[in-house]
């Protein structure tokens, strides 16, 4: 009875990361480009990915290409592979 809201759940997880990682790659394609910052598209880019990438950055020496949204995607993919599987075995054991 209690699996079925958690693999929703697991559900919604899942696909709220892969829309992170697609807002995170399509961050980095447009920066490459010199965006207009007044932009809304732009502006809703920058707040969403930029309190994730900065720690990232910071924590980065200085290098001609910013590595941070790769380093950030790798991470969540990480997370997801071995975080969404566990959850689903704990959901299953529990229903």
């Amino acid at each position: 009875m209690l699996a079925s809201p958690i693999l929703w759940l697991l559900n919604v997880v899942h696909l709220a990361i892969t829309i992170y990682i697609w807002i995170i790659i399509i961050r980095a394609l447009i920066s490459w480009v010199s965006p207009d910052p007044f932009n809304p598209v732009v502006r809703f880019l920058y707040r969403a990915t930029e309190p994730v990438l900065r720690p990232i950055r910071r924590r980065l020496p200085d290098m001609p290409i910013d590595f941070s949204p790769m380093i950030v995607i790798i991470a969540i993919v990480f997370l997801r592979r071995f975080l969404v599987p566990t959850l689903l075995q704990i959901a299953m054991s529990v229903g």
